[in-house]
């Protein structure tokens, strides 16, 4: 039986995503999913797909990922930021094929584990909410309402409400150090703003990471 393995926010890291993954030494029996935000604000998306593809990684749909495809749709690119339009530029028909099946979240349930980019609101069965909730929650309002940290400094992390006893693995909130509360399990250490690129192998409950080679956000 092959390993299951979660990867944090990688962002555009390809230099980093390929070390680490010569650092866990994948065998075909092994299940990779990274966790969203595959791609954006680091050097080379393009790159990341390409090492997404070949490594046959089972990437989630992330709020980066959400957004750009929106606004490809919607013709909106113009309003997006100078990070959004160096990753447009370096994306091909395979990439953007790549990226508009990506899953809002993967379910295991033989470890009972939920992969997801950002979480869950309470109150509301995980599987029916919605793929903008799942990919950009970080903290719920007094209201009950999912958003965003920065909007909200002093509303509590939605993980304080997390009362289900299915594990959840997510990035999105990026950390120095990875973040353990309440069965769940925060990957995102920030590889883009030079801290590094955390993987988290399941069953053997071990966490394999490499340093960022430089900031690039």
């Amino acid at each position: 039986m092959g390993r299951t393995i979660a990867i944090g926010d990688v962002h555009g890291c390809a230099r980093e995503l390929e070390k680490l993954l010569k650092k866990l030494k994948p065998q075909k029996s092994d299940r990779i999913i990274q966790l969203g935000d595959l791609i954006n604000k680091g050097p080379d998306s393009h790159e990341a797909i390409r090492l997404a593809k070949a490594y046959d990684i089972q990437a989630i749909m992330g709020n980066h990922e959400m957004r750009l495809l929106s606004a490809k749709k919607e013709k909106r690119l113009k309003y997006l930021n100078s990070h959004y339009h160096h990753t447009y530029k370096q994306l091909n028909k395979s990439d953007w094929k790549f990226l508009k099946h990506l899953p809002k979240f993967i379910y295991e349930g033989a470890l009972d584990t939920l992969f997801v980019h950002g979480g869950f609101v309470p109150n509301e069965p995980w599987h029916s909410q919605s793929l903008d909730t799942v990919t950009n929650v970080q903290v719920i309002t007094k209201e009950g309402l999912p958003e965003k940290r920065t909007h909200r400094s002093k509303s509590k992390l939605w993980v304080n409400y997390w009362k289900e006893l299915t594990f959840v693995i997510y990035g999105h909130t990026p950390r120095r150090r990875i973040f353990k509360k309440r069965n769940t399990l925060c990957l995102d250490t920030g590889c883009v703003y030079g801290g590094k690129l955390t993987a988290y192998l399941v069953e053997e409950n071990k966490l394999i990471s490499v340093n960022a080679k430089q900031t690039y956000c």
